[in-house]
């Protein structure tokens, strides 16, 4: 896919990867619509895409109220003329007290946000694509998705289930449609920053970690890369390359 003039939608576009992302979509010429929870990371991320001469705009967005979502598509579809690229990003980890201490709210949110908004933007942004001749839908999940994550099992869980979700959705290439997620490993993001003020989920201090402009190098690859569809593309340092999955 060539990307100059193409629209995007980025979720968790206020920071971390998904600033990262947006900045780096905007550069190669998309017009980014930024979705976030934090509208003031939001409208942070716009600024540093307009200061260096690309196009944006940001709207307040909750990934785990569906109306947010289909707001958020409707706004692309206003502000930009469409839809042909979106990244489900947003993520959360459980927190403080983890599973199985966490109540049934704490841990529900996580699947919200991390599960079902994927499964619910990919949902409204099919009719979308197609009207647009096909286009191209990136997920972030995880290495935890593959390896587990003892710290947080109910975060593991969610990007387990968004790989093998992205795989199940190979054969929407046929319409042009391509689906596919990305799995880093430590990112220095604030999520992580977070977590390392966790006794419980705190992160090895010795772990490698990754920058946000790494991972959207990966996204970018994802979405360039007509060839590429029901793939799940790791990220580590030293490491880029595409998970065995099912059928593969």
């Amino acid at each position: 896919m060539d990307i100059n003039g193409k629209v995007a939608v980025i979720t968790g576009g206020g920071s971390g990867i998904g600033r990262a992302t947006a900045v780096r979509l905007a550069t190669e010429g998309a017009r980014v619509v930024v979705a976030d929870v934090d509208q003031n990371g939001a409208g942070e991320t716009v600024a540093c895409i307009e200061q260096a001469g690309g196009t944006a705009a940001a709207i307040r967005t909750d990934v785990a109220r569906p109306a947010d979502i289909t707001a958020m598509l409707e706004f692309a579809q206003h502000h930009f003329g469409g839809l042909d690229i979106l990244h489900n990003n947003a993520g959360i980890t459980t927190g403080d007290p983890g599973y199985p201490n966490a109540g049934l709210e704490q841990w529900q949110r996580v699947l919200d946000v991390n599960l079902r908004a994927v499964l619910l933007g990919t949902q409204l942004a099919l009719p979308l694509l197609r009207r647009r001749g096909g286009g191209c839908i990136i997920h972030t999940s995880s290495m935890a998705g593959l390896v587990g994550w003892p710290p947080d099992p109910i975060y593991a869980a969610t990007k387990a289930a968004v790989i093998l979700f992205t795989h199940s959705m190979a054969p929407f290439a046929a319409e042009n449609v391509r689906i596919n997620c990305i799995c880093p490993g430590g990112v220095n993001t604030p999520m992580l920053q977070r977590a390392r003020q966790s006794a419980r989920e705190k992160p090895p201090e010795d772990l490698p970690l990754l920058e946000p402009a790494e991972v959207a190098d990966g996204v970018v690859q994802l979405v360039a890369d007509d060839s590429l569809a029901g793939r799940a593309l790791l990220i580590g340092p030293g490491l880029r390359d595409f998970a065995p999955l099912p059928g593969q």
